[in-house]
C-alpha cells in the first residue's frame, strides 16, 4: 500500500465574515462562510481511504453517462449525431484507470456499454470500444429518467471507488414516469454519487433539469444549440476528473435555545441546504456539500440565538468540515470557523451590514425574484412579472452579475437599470427565456 504523507491529504480552509455586532433585543446572526480546497494533484481519497487513491493519477472514480434516446432525439437528425459525438468526447477526457459506464435512456433504461451489469475501466482498447457501441444509438422510445438514474446507481455501486458521477443529456420532458417516481429516484440516489444534468434544445422542463442536479449536487445548464454539446461534454468530464474528495459536510454546532434559520449555498450558485440536514449529536447537524476539486464556495448561515444586554457575547455557531465514514464515524478535516454575536449600545457598529452578507442576499433574491417573474410571466400577469424582472434588473445591475444582465436583457427591454424600470419584450425567444431560468441561480463572487 502506498505510504501517504501529509502532502495527500487536502487542504480545506474555513473563513467567516460577519458583522458580529447586534442591539439590544436582536437575535438574528448572519455570516458567510468561504470554504476553500487546495492542493490539487496532490490531494485525494488518501483522506478517506488509501487503497482508494493511485499516487499520481488522483482519486479512484466512476462514471454514468445517461444519454436521452427517445424518439425526440431524431428531430432534428443532428440532435443524435450531436448527443453521440458528445459522450465520444466525454469518454476521451476520461483518466486512465476509471470505471464507466454508457446508459441509453428511453421509457427504460439500457446498458450501451459494457454490458452485463458492470462497469468497464478507461483505457486506449475500452474507450475504442465504448466509442464503436455509441454508433448503434438510435432514436425511439419514451422518457422515464428516475429509470436511468436507478441503473446509473446500480452500475456506480458496484465499483470500490473515492468518487461516483453521472453525467445526464435530456432533450425532453419526462412523460413517462410520474413526478412521484423521478422524486423517488432521487431520494434513493442523493448522497451515493453526484451528477450534472444538461437540457438539450427547448422541449426539456427546466425545473426538471435543475431539479435532478439541485439533488444530486451537480450543475444543470441549458445546450440551446446540439453542436455545443461535445465543448460542454468535455469541460463537464474535465470538472469531474478535477475531484479529489467526495462527500463533504459542512457541519454546524450551536448552542442551546438556537435556531438555524438557513443554511445556503450562494457561490457559485445558490442552493438551499437548510432542508438537507443530518442530525449528528447534541445540538449538531450535517449539511451535505458534495465532492471537491480545487475550488472555493461560499455558504451563508443565519441563526436565531435568544436576545442579551449590552455587553454581553456569545458563540453563535461553531463550524468545522467533515467526511461521513461507512461505519457511522467522521474524518473532520480540521478546518473550523466560529460565529459570533456581541450585543452594543453602539449604533454604527450594530446598524452597518457585512458587505458579504448583504452582497450574497442580493443574489439570492436575484435568483428568487428572476423564477417568480418568469413564472408569472408564463402565467400571464404581465404586471407581476414586470415589477419582478424589474427588480432582478437592479438587482444584477447594481451587483455586477453581468452575466445575467445580458441574459435578462434577452427578456426585457431595460429602460433604467439602476431603477429597475423594464418593459417585457413582446417576442421572446424561446431558448433565451430558458436559458434566464436555467442560470437564474449562478451569481458572482464579492470582490473582496
Amino acid at each position: 500500500m502506498a505510504n501517504f504523507s501529509k502532502s495527500n491529504v487536502p487542504q480545506f480552509s474555513v473563513d467567516v465574515y460577519q458583522n458580529e455586532y447586534l442591539p439590544e433585543g436582536a437575535g438574528e446572526v448572519n455570516a458567510i462562510v468561504t470554504v476553500t480546497a487546495t492542493g490539487g494533484g496532490t490531494i485525494g481519497s488518501a483522506v478517506t481511504a488509501p487503497h482508494l487513491y493511485s499516487p499520481g493519477q488522483g482519486p479512484s472514480a466512476a462514471v454514468a453517462l445517461m444519454v436521452d434516446c427517445s424518439g425526440s432525439m431524431d428531430y432534428p437528425p443532428t440532435k443524435m449525431r450531436n448527443a453521440r459525438d458528445a459522450t465520444a468526447a466525454a469518454i476521451d477526457t476520461l483518466r486512465d484507470g476509471v470505471h464507466f459506464a454508457v446508459i441509453g435512456g428511453t421509457h427504460v433504461a439500457k446498458e450501451v456499454y459494457p454490458g452485463g451489469g458492470r462497469l468497464a475501466v478507461a483505457d486506449a482498447t475500452t474507450r475504442e470500444q465504448a466509442k464503436r457501441a455509441l454508433r448503434s444509438l438510435s432514436a425511439g422510445g419514451g422518457t422515464a429518467i428516475g429509470t436511468w438514474l436507478k441503473l446509473a446507481d446500480r452500475l456506480l455501486s458496484s465499483a470500490n471507488v473515492a468518487i461516483r458521477h453521472g453525467i445526464l443529456l435530456t432533450d425532453g420532458r419526462n412523460e413517462h414516469e410520474s413526478p412521484q417516481d423521478l422524486k423517488a429516484a432521487l431520494d434513493a440516489c442523493a448522497g451515493r454519487f453526484t451528477c450534472d444534468a444538461r437540457g438539450v434544445g427547448t422541449d426539456w422542463e427546466v425545473k426538471e433539469v435543475t431539479g435532478i442536479a439541485s439533488a444530486l449536487l451537480g450543475t444543470a445548464d441549458i445546450v440551446a444549440d446540439p453542436a455545443g454539446l461535445a465543448a460542454d461534454f468535455t469541460q463537464m468530464m474535465e470538472t469531474a476528473m478535477g475531484k479529489e474528495v467526495a462527500d463533504v459536510s459542512l457541519r454546524l454546532w450551536t448552542p442551546v435555545d438556537t435556531t438555524v434559520k438557513f443554511v445556503k449555498q450562494v457561490a457559485p450558485t445558490v442552493e438551499d441546504l437548510t432542508g438537507r440536514r443530518t442530525e449528528a449529536g447534541p445540538r449538531a447537524g450535517d449539511y451535505p456539500l458534495g465532492s471537491w476539486g480545487d475550488e472555493s464556495r461560499d455558504y451563508h448561515v443565519c441563526v436565531e440565538v435568544p436576545a442579551a444586554n449590552i455587553g454581553q457575547e456569545m458563540l453563535a455557531a461553531r463550524i468545522s468540515l467533515v467526511i461521513p465514514q461507512p461505519d457511522g464515524s467522521v474524518q473532520n478535516l480540521g478546518a473550523q470557523g466560529l460565529v459570533r454575536a456581541v450585543w452594543t449600545d453602539d449604533m454604527v457598529a450594530s446598524t452597518s451590514i457585512n458587505p458579504q452578507v448583504a452582497h450574497y442576499t442580493g443574489q439570492a433574491e436575484l435568483a428568487q425574484v428572476i423564477q417568480q417573474g418568469l413564472d408569472l410571466r408564463k402565467s400571464g400577469d404581465m404586471d407581476g412579472a414586470t415589477a419582478k424582472l424589474g427588480r432582478a434588473v437592479q438587482l444584477a445591475s447594481a451587483s455586477g452579475n453581468a452575466d445575467t444582465a445580458k441574459l435578462l436583457a434577452k427578456v426585457v427591454d431595460v429602460v433604467d437599470a439602476a431603477t429597475g424600470t423594464v418593459r417585457l419584450k413582446a417576442k421572446v425567444e424561446e431558448a433565451d427565456e430558458m436559458t434566464l431560468e436555467t442560470r437564474s441561480t449562478k451569481t458572482v463572487r464579492v470582490k473582496k
